[in-house]
């Protein structure tokens, strides 16, 4: 295994001193590594993949020097427009290195979610001309592999990518900084959630630990799955799914279970939710400030005003609660007016250490939602 500490002080040496993207789980301990050791000017946890690559271009603009973008393979996607129409050499001709976690290998056990992705993920990369290496685990090749990365993305003038197998880099441990202190776990918000939620009420959850939790809870009082939307994917969109059915459902209460890091991802879905006006929508935000499903590397979520965002947006009500009885209270006045409604609710970050994961697969999940829907 790698030595995260050895792989950042080797992109030093080499010049790599600007990092920027998304944290991944196959990465998390060297996101760690570089939060404790770089400047904080020198590392930006972006919003987006594609937020990260505008940063990388910036950067670059600036100081003629080559930055690095790391993100899991999911996040290719985000990456694709910025990339190909500033980045590419026939356009800008940005060099930049990227750093990607391979979630969903071929061979390797993963999430169904990640399946798909990991299977085309080099095709991908291929068919956007982006050459690539998969990093080794012994030092000494993947400096010779971080060197060769860097020359192509100087002579070719464009990006290179640095392919991060699942168990590549040995453990480094990240000292958290100081943050407020909260009642209640994220899974303990969600119980109390969904305990005062209505047998008619339909649920979307967003991807990560929250949508374990929310399966868990209903797994523990032996409710049945079929009254929620599990998001196992698509980080950031599942406020526009929840959008999406409580307008073709609009006698029907909607409730999204967002994150911040993912209500971060995707910011102008909040004016889309505003501007449309559904009154059966509700919009709950449990915020711990970190990227709870990938390490633990914070976001900006307690140092942003979501109640205020949404505010501008057009939501016709905002709250922010941190205990059992403040959810009780907002979800019960929340009622009694139309929304849109934003509800923040500031948690603890981390889960248990033996959260399960989703028995049903997502085609599963998918038809008994749909049936509860009709």
């Amino acid at each position: 295994m790698l030595n995260p500490e050895q792989f950042f002080e080797c992109l030093q040496h080499h010049g790599v001193s600007f990092f920027t993207g998304v944290p991944d789980s196959l990465l998390k301990d060297f996101c760690a590594c570089v939060t404790e050791k770089a400047a904080a000017h020198q590392h930006i946890i972006s919003a987006n993949e594609g937020g990260a690559v505008g940063l990388a271009v910036g950067y670059h603009l600036a100081t003629g020097k080559i930055p690095l973008v790391y993100l899991q393979n999911s996040g290719v996607g985000n990456i694709i427009n910025p990339l190909l129409s500033l980045g590419d050499p026939e356009v800008y001709a940005i060099p930049m290195l990227f750093v990607i976690g391979w979630r969903g290998e071929p061979g390797v056990h993963d999430e169904p979610q990640h399946k798909k992705q990991g299977r085309v993920m080099l095709p991908m990369l291929d068919s956007m001309e982006i050459p690539y290496a998969i990093v080794s685990l012994e030092m000494a090749e993947a400096e010779v592999a971080i060197k060769q990365a860097l020359h192509e993305a100087h002579s070719n003038q464009g990006p290179y990518a640095l392919i991060v197998r699942k168990g590549t880099f040995s453990s480094f441990q990240l000292q958290q900084p100081q943050t407020p202190a909260m009642e209640l776990t994220r899974e303990d918000a969600i119980r109390e959630i969904l305990e005062e939620l209505g047998g008619q009420d339909i649920v979307v959850s967003t991807t990560g630990m929250p949508s374990r939790e929310v399966f868990e809870t209903r797994a523990h009082k032996n409710q049945g799955h079929q009254r929620d939307f599990l998001t196992v994917g698509g980080m950031g969109h599942a406020s526009q799914i929840a959008l999406g059915i409580a307008l073709q459902k609009p006698h029907r209460q909607v409730f999204c279970l967002d994150g911040d890091g993912a209500t971060l991802m995707h910011l102008g879905a909040l004016a889309i939710n505003g501007s449309l006006q559904p009154q059966n929508f509700h919009h709950i935000v449990l915020n711990n400030g970190a990227h709870d499903s990938v390490g633990g590397q914070p976001t900006v979520g307690f140092q942003v005003d979501f109640l205020q965002m949404a505010k501008a947006a057009g939501y016709q009500t905002t709250a922010q609660v941190q205990s059992a009885e403040g959810i009780k209270h907002e979800l019960t006045t929340l009622r009694k007016s139309p929304g849109p409604h934003l509800l923040e609710i500031r948690v603890k970050k981390g889960a248990r250490k033996d959260l399960g994961r989703p028995t049903l697969t997502p085609i599963e999940n998918k038809q008994g939602f749909m049936r509860f829907l009709s």
